[in-house]
């Protein structure tokens, strides 16, 4: 089992003072457990530490950087991928639908997975899992 890991779940796991931070590390305790491949992309990666240094320091950085970054399989994004999410964004024609939300779903179609940790109503919008019911991750 393979489940794609968003910014907004990093975020949550780093930050206690993150509304999600409770139901983010439950889940992630809960996903590193269960030994299930986590799998993210560069986009993410660029996107959550800049939201990090931003929001919360270069320590969070560094924490995300040596303790979360090694347990995760990153999808580098190539310039065909990133055109096609340029396209899916403007087809889209809504503000609040990032890039990296629309390579990130094209991620996950093309590998086949249907599970994403995240607190971004845009994945369940396209039809991913985000709620992991016990037994799913087994």
């Amino acid at each position: 089992m393979t489940v794609f890991v968003d910014t907004s779940a990093f975020f949550a796991v780093i930050d206690s003072d993150d509304d999600n931070h409770a139901a983010g590390a439950q889940t992630w305790k809960l996903l590193l457990e269960s030994g299930v491949s986590l799998v993210t992309s560069s986009y993410v990666l660029v996107e959550t530490a800049a939201l990090l240094q931003n929001r919360l320091g270069m320590p969070a950085v560094r924490l995300f950087q040596q303790d979360i970054v090694p347990l995760l399989s990153v999808e580098w994004i190539n310039a065909d991928q990133h055109h096609a999410g340029m396209e899916a964004v403007i087809a889209a024609s809504r503000k609040k639908l990032s890039l990296v939300d629309c390579v990130s779903f094209q991620i996950m179609r093309r590998l086949g997975i249907r599970g994403a940790f995240c607190f971004d109503g845009h994945f369940p919008e396209q039809g991913f899992i985000t709620k992991f019911p016990a037994g799913y991750l087994n």
